[in-house]
């Protein structure tokens, strides 16, 4: 058994329903499909997830008559796709659904809300999908996943699965003799209420059902025919990534690939089930495998791939005989959480620190008050703030098995004028990171790739 996913925009417009079908039904192991929201299409500029999100957002700050004004726009999109591919009636069932959202909304609980919506996304892709499906003479059936034990924490747009759900999953799912087609990206709480994962959250759905039904491989249809060792639009023709191991796509998708969900790793990852990536446009593209291991000898890439993201901070803090003041990088990461800020890395010396965060993860006034409390708590020498970074990451298993890595690194972005703010490397050596300033950053990873590749 196979349990297949679908990005958006594979599921654009009833062009790419058509080819999910065919992919759907060519191959008799793929019993459990994975549908997204409709994404970018030719002549739909807008993602329905987006169009949910501006109907919410619409309806809470100007009623729920301004609201059905947005949500109509989304119904005549799922009409389109639907009377294009021959199956009418199913908007009998979609559009009941989508009106009910606006007609029965509590606006008292605006996050509740807007989940509700943006799930309806995925929900009434998969209604279609089924209805298409079948009408193909392939029975299939669409599956709640409130019903079906999608059981998930209580945090409204960043939700995780709960243990239980697996069992619940697998017991639900195991008898079904039709197609299942399944929505992506939410579930529910214990009590009932509805929530959604992070956005890309239908990768972390799929990778879910083929850990709790124990498929032979999971796959992962986008519109690319491989993940590959740099971004294409930094370089022309990169090389491919046929095989890559889960700790391998993990830093990747930490770094800024967005090929694949890099939660969804998680439940495969556990029971060891490869993920396939593949092209929705090009299915005869075997795509590239992510496995647990993959051969590191001479005639295989040391370095798997190279990514970067930008938006990071730095705080620097320096303090004679910091290494022997028991408790100063407790106490300085205390300061972070208490202002619910997780770190990135901590790269350190003898008497001094440095944090790496997310820009994105400070509030208004967070860096100043933050800065106070080091001075006046840790009593520190320094304590020096660089914003407008960028992290660089190269990432391969091979890596720990070759001589001369950062050698060549460190010397390829010296080549090419790069001046490097931090490095910092694990002691599994599966990835080496470079902090540089932004405007940097491209440059950076072209002369990495360059050297590397």
């Amino acid at each position: 058994m196979k349990v297949i996913k679908f990005g958006g925009s594979s599921l654009a417009d009833d062009i790419q329903f058509r080819k999910v079908g065919a992919i759907v039904t060519s191959d008799p192991e793929r019993r459990v499909v994975v549908v997204s929201a409709p994404g970018k299409g030719v002549n739909d500029p807008v993602k329905v997830t987006d169009m949910l999100i501006k109907t919410a957002e619409t309806t809470l700050e100007r009623g729920v008559d301004a609201g059905k004004v947005e949500l109509q726009k989304i119904i005549d999109r799922y009409a389109s796709i639907a009377e294009k591919l021959g199956v009418p009636e199913v908007m009998e069932r979609i559009g009941a659904d989508l009106a009910g959202l606006l007609e029965n909304a509590d606006l008292s609980h605006p996050a509740a809300f807007t989940d509700c919506l943006k799930a309806a996304g995925e929900d009434n892709s998969a209604k279609l999908m089924a209805a298409y499906l079948t009408s193909l003479g392939y029975p299939a059936v669409y599956v709640d996943p409130r019903e079906a034990g999608m059981i998930l924490s209580d945090e409204y747009g960043n939700a995780k699965i709960l243990d239980k759900s697996f069992d619940l999953l697998n017991k639900s799912l195991s008898g079904i003799k039709e197609i299942v087609v399944f929505p992506g990206f939410f579930g529910r709480t214990e009590s009932g209420r509805l929530v959604t994962f992070p956005r890309g959250g239908s990768d972390i759905t799929g990778a879910i059902l083929a850990a709790a039904l124990k498929v032979d491989v999971y796959e992962n249809f986008t519109d690319v025919d491989y993940v590959y060792a740099v971004n294409p639009k930094l370089v022309d023709h990169p090389t491919p990534i046929t095989l890559v191991t889960y700790r391998e796509m993990r830093e990747l998708s930490y770094a800024g690939f967005n090929v694949y969900q890099e939660e969804a790793l998680l439940p495969v990852f556990r029971v060891g089930i490869p993920v396939n990536i593949r092209n929705a446009n090009n299915p005869s593209c075997p795509g590239t495998m992510i496995v647990s291991s993959r051969p590191v000898d001479a005639e295989h890439v040391r370095v798997a791939g190279i990514a970067s993201d930008k938006g990071f901070t730095s705080i620097y803090v320096s303090k004679y005989l910091m290494n022997r003041e028991i408790g100063f990088g407790r106490r300085l990461l205390q300061i972070l959480e208490d202002e619910g800020i997780s770190y990135e890395h901590t790269p350190t010396g003898i008497d001094d620190m440095t944090i790496i965060i997310r820009s994105a993860a400070l509030k208004p006034g967070a860096l100043d008050r933050i800065v106070e409390r080091i001075r006046s708590e840790l009593h520190a020498d320094d304590v020096q703030v660089t914003v407008g970074l960028s992290l660089i990451v190269v990432v391969g298993e091979g890596m720990k098995h070759a001589v001369g890595i950062a050698s060549s690194a460190t010397a390829a972005l010296s080549q090419a004028g790069v001046n490097i703010s931090m490095i910092s490397q694990g002691s599994s050596e599966v990835s080496m990171i470079f902090a540089v300033n932004s405007e940097d950053c491209d440059k950076g990873v072209t002369a990495l790739y360059n050297e590397l590749f």
